[in-house]
């Protein structure tokens, strides 16, 4: 369970957005836009296939690292599923990466990846939410925070309950990284996608 906990940080800490747009010569992402090393800030460097590269290589951590824990999954009588805590563990990577003095990214496409790994089904609810609410809102906050919620209830809902736990606390994550957006989103000052940034910290 350790070995599997600690290959999914070291996988979800790998940041893709980061390395990307340094070695394109985008700058550091840090110092654009929100500075958070995700997809969404990416695409504030004006790089859309760079953006879409984040984007793929995250969500492949977080299904890579569910892939590695049943790899791990020797014992039938185990208390939990060393594919779920590696999946946990990415994601909590992603978020917290040890190498960038823990300040990483927000966790969504990351969890969309894990539920994929864990289940077909809860990966396409996943997306379906996360497009859905993207397409009709323009938000990508509201997006993200949508899909990690639905996660628990699809996992619930299409059979599979042993999941359940992992995936409402990682949504609880994914919803306590957004908070800053909760409160742009009840004032409704929180950019829409394709709109011209404001002044100040943006998603």
């Amino acid at each position: 369970m350790l070995v599997a906990a600690a290959l999914g940080y070291l996988l979800g800490s790998v940041p893709f957005g980061l390395l990307l747009t340094r070695f394109t010569g985008a700058g550091d992402l840090r110092a654009i836009g929100s500075g958070n090393i995700g997809a969404t800030n990416v695409l504030r460097t004006g790089r859309k296939g760079l953006a879409a590269a984040t984007l793929l290589l995250d969500l492949a951590k977080g299904a890579a690292a569910v892939w590695l824990g049943r790899l791990l999954a020797t014992d039938p009588a185990a208390v939990a599923d060393p594919a779920a805590v590696a999946g946990a563990a990415a994601v909590i990577g992603h978020c917290f990466p040890l190498w960038l003095r823990f300040r990483g990214g927000k966790g969504v496409a990351t969890l969309m990846g894990v539920s994929l790994g864990l289940a077909w089904g809860i990966g396409g609810v996943y997306a379906a939410v996360w497009l859905g609410m993207l397409a009709l809102t323009r938000i990508s906050s509201l997006g993200g925070m949508s899909a990690a919620v639905a996660a628990p209830v699809a996992a619930q809902l299409l059979g599979h309950p042993g999941y359940v736990p992992v995936l409402a606390a990682l949504a609880a994550l994914v919803l306590w990284l957004h908070r800053a957006n909760i409160v742009r989103l009840l004032n409704g000052t929180e950019p829409r996608v394709g709109s011209k940034p404001k002044a100040g910290p943006a998603e």
